[in-house]
């Protein structure tokens, strides 16, 4: 049974000259244990759908229509007191700045045991000791000092595992890492993770991990999604999606990763930028873009349809089973 279930997510921006829709129609699910990449260019919705699922969409955005399902519980119509007590005790996030995540005014300790008390059946001391425990379980030296030390004692990658053990602080069945390494060094960022993909498998949570780093995708997760436009454009085991991909916009993006092995002076691009959310194109929003794109593509907008081992967005398989849209 899946963990986390999304379906047909729609969420929208009201505005004085009509409403943006900024994700249209997004499913997908992450069963316990699983870790989920979503990756895309800036301002494919990645982000976006990630604070939907955690209850943190920007005012006026909404979810105006579609489900989220926690464990079977459909959390997206819930209230805010509702979604507070949910948030921390099974949905933990990881945020892009460690800095923005934590209070410079509290020591990490008192961070840390509120966010148990809060949650868990527990007394000050043993609060203390659970969060002494998390800190050593996320590689901090010295736990027992650095306990009381505040956020400007730590370097970057330390307040990014400080962070990780807030996140991990309830024991939540699912954690949304929105850009976890992304402000690290690049030998900090494949500690922490290792780090996350370690503590989750050993607790058995199910993550989803938001990046536009294809190595980090290819490094940590099981499956990925790969989004555009707001849309799932392919989605599939990470292996599939990165060594065949489906979609002509992932193999694009796969094209522009460097190849070590091969000696090139210029880098693949995709051409033209992701569309503004009021200027999406009619069919497939791709289609400027697409190097082999058709008629159809200019007029009906693909479902995601099976395409080997993945399913991808794109008419290109719509013969395969004939699978063309009703």
């Amino acid at each position: 049974m899946s963990l986390l279930e999304v379906k047909n997510l729609v969420v929208e921006f009201p505005g004085r000259r009509g409403t943006l829709r900024a994700l249209d129609d997004i499913s997908f699910s992450i069963a316990p244990g699983e870790i989920l990449g979503v990756v895309g260019e800036s301002g494919a919705g990645k982000s976006l759908t990630g604070a939907a699922i955690i209850g943190l969409l920007e005012p006026p955005g909404r979810v105006a229509s579609g489900q989220i399902l926690l464990e079977g519980q459909r959390i997206d119509n819930l209230s805010n007191d509702e979604m507070r007590h949910i948030r921390g005790r099974r949905i933990g996030a990881i945020f892009q700045d460690p800095l923005t995540s934590l209070n410079p005014l509290y020591t990490v300790g008192r961070q840390l045991t509120e966010t148990i008390l809060a949650h868990l059946p527990v007394n000050a001391a043993e609060a203390r000791q659970r969060a002494i425990q998390l800190l050593k379980d996320t590689g901090i030296p010295a736990a027992e000092e650095r306990i009381d030390h505040y956020p400007h004692q730590f370097s970057g990658g330390m307040r990014q595992r400080v962070v990780i053990a807030l996140a991990l602080a309830a024991e939540p069945k699912l954690i949304v890492a929105d850009e976890p390494t992304t402000a690290l060094d690049v030998s900090i960022q494949a500690q922490i993770i290792t780090l996350l993909k370690n503590i989750c498998k050993s607790r058995g949570a199910a993550v989803m991990l938001i990046t536009h780093d294809m190595g980090v995708i290819a490094e940590t997760c099981d499956r990925v999604a790969v989004l555009y436009a707001g849309r799932v454009a392919e989605i599939g085991p990470v292996h599939d999606v990165i060594n065949k991909p489906s979609h002509p916009y992932t193999a694009g993006l796969m094209a522009s990763i460097p190849d070590m092995t091969m000696d090139r002076e210029r880098l693949n691009q995709i051409d033209g930028a992701m569309p503004r959310l009021n200027a999406i194109p009619t069919g497939c929003a791709y289609n400027p873009r697409c190097p082999r794109t058709f008629d159809r593509c200019m007029i009906e907008r693909p479902d995601l349809m099976d395409a080997g081992n993945t399913r991808a967005a794109c008419w290109l398989h719509a013969n395969d089973k004939a699978q063309v849209a009703a």
